[in-house]
Parts: C-alpha cells; sequence; structure tokens
C-alpha cells in the first residue's frame, strides 16, 4: 500500500506555525507533495525522520515553489519541463520510481480580469505534452493544485462564476481534455456523486459556510486504475486556505 497526500499550503513557513508538522506527521503519507510553498532555499530548514525531500524554487522571491517529501528514494528527479519560458516558477517536480512517475503541479492561476489565461492555455498544452511523454514510458500519478474545478459539481456557486478564473469553459476544456488523453481524475472516479471541496477563500466565511471549490486533484494513469484503493479530501485539516488531498494505491 502507498499513501500520497497533496497540499497547497499557501506559504510553507506561515503553514508551519499552523500546526504543519503535526499534521506531517498524522497524516504518515509515503509521498507528501507541496505546492505554493512561497519559499527561497535556506529561508526554512524542515525535515523529517525517514524522509528525503526535493524542492523547486520560484525565481521570484515569495512565489510559487513546489516540494516533495518521500520515504522512498527516487531513481531520478527532474525540476520543471524542461521548458525555458515555464521553467522559473518552481511549478513542477517530477520523481521516476520504478513502476511510477510521481508528478507535482502548482498550475499557474489565470488571475483576476482573466490576464492570464493565454498563458495558462499555453502551459496547459505544454504540461499535457508533458505528461503523455512520461507516460508513454511508465504510469504517470500526478497530484498538486491545478486551479480548476473541473465540473459543476465541484464548486458552490458554479453560476455565478462561471467567468471567473478557475472555471472558465477554456480552462475545463483543458482538463476534459486531459482526461481523455488516459488519465482518471482518482476522487472523482470513486465517489461520482460526492460534494467536497479542497479550497475555500479567506473572504466572506467561505470555509465556514463551506462555500468551496474542489480544485487539488490526484490524476492518475488509467491503467493503474485497478490499483486504487481510495481517495480522500481531509477538509478537517486547517493552516491553509486549501486542506491535503490523498491518494491510496495498493502495491
Amino acid at each position: 500500500m502507498l499513501k500520497f497526500i497533496s497540499w497547497n499550503v499557501n506559504g510553507l513557513r506561515a503553514c508551519v506555525g499552523k500546526n504543519f508538522e503535526a499534521d506531517f506527521k498524522a497524516l504518515d503519507a509515503d509521498f507528501f507533495c507541496l505546492q505554493e510553498t512561497k519559499m527561497q532555499a535556506g529561508q526554512l530548514d524542515l525535515q523529517f525522520e525517514g524522509y528525503e525531500s526535493y524542492w523547486n524554487y520560484a525565481d521570484k522571491k515569495g512565489y510559487s515553489g513546489t516540494a516533495i517529501y518521500t520515504k522512498h528514494k527516487p531513481l531520478n528527479v527532474a525540476y520543471g519541463m524542461g521548458i525555458d519560458e515555464h521553467d522559473h516558477e518552481g511549478r513542477v517536480i517530477t520523481l521516476e520510481y520504478a513502476d511510477f512517475f510521481l508528478v507535482t503541479v502548482y498550475t499557474p492561476n489565470s488571475q483576476d480580469e482573466l490576464r492570464r489565461l493565454d498563458y495558462r492555455m499555453q502551459w496547459e498544452d505544454e504540461f499535457s505534452k508533458y505528461l503523455q511523454a512520461l507516460d508513454a514510458r511508465k504510469p504517470v500519478i500526478v497530484c498538486g493544485d491545478m486551479n480548476v474545478a473541473h465540473e459543476e459539481i465541484d464548486l458552490k456557486n458554479p453560476k455565478t462564476n462561471h467567468r471567473n478564473a478557475g472555471f472558465t469553459d477554456e480552462e475545463r476544456e483543458k482538463m476534459t481534455a486531459l482526461l481523455a488523453k488516459g488519465f482518471i481524475d482518482t476522487f472523482r472516479t470513486l465517489y461520482p456523486e460526492q460534494i467536497t471541496y479542497s479550497w475555500w477563500s479567506y473572504r466572506f466565511k467561505a470555509r465556514e459556510r463551506n462555500t468551496g471549490w474542489r480544485i487539488d486533484y490526484f490524476l492518475a494513469s488509467e491503467r493503474l486504475r485497478d490499483r486504487i484503493s481510495d481517495a480522500k479530501i481531509h477538509t478537517d485539516i486547517f493552516g491553509s486556505d486549501h486542506c491535503p488531498v490523498e491518494l491510496v494505491l495498493n502495491d
């Protein structure tokens, strides 16, 4: 059994002050992937016994960034997609193992007034190609804050958010296209009707009222479907405006 956790911590140094270390230990995952670490090298020495860690920092201070803690030493580690235009914001880490690739991603947000939507569309196309190239070699597990609520069931107010970042037709269509390339949304595969969110705005008491979005995912290559044991969204864990999401695979 392999347990994977993914969590957008919205600033790891801030999250450490909100019970992160206790939550990390309680979740006891084989692989613990982080997004939006908002750190540079040397700003925080956070190690856990039995884990190795890998970090991809954005060039810009206090912005973006990803990390993976793992109990299992990888065969190879890659940072970014190998495309200079996309590799300065610390958004992708790939660990290679004998029978799968693990990719963590922090997908660019299209931002207010969709001012970064065009860039986001380019990113989506390149990231899809990147995942397909990996998938041609061995199965892929990709997790992270993918900054899209795929279907109306994945957010509280679909009608009023229709043209907002994270719920545009364009972003949703890119997710549909990626899934059509041989990937599955593990949580939705197990729980097709369940309404559970992974992100809530800090404004308007959104979490208290559960006015949320499901934008944090574990996608997996279709051929891993039979190994999926469970998928969870840990809405009881605070510390960020996102909560951790989980995937359990049978050996």
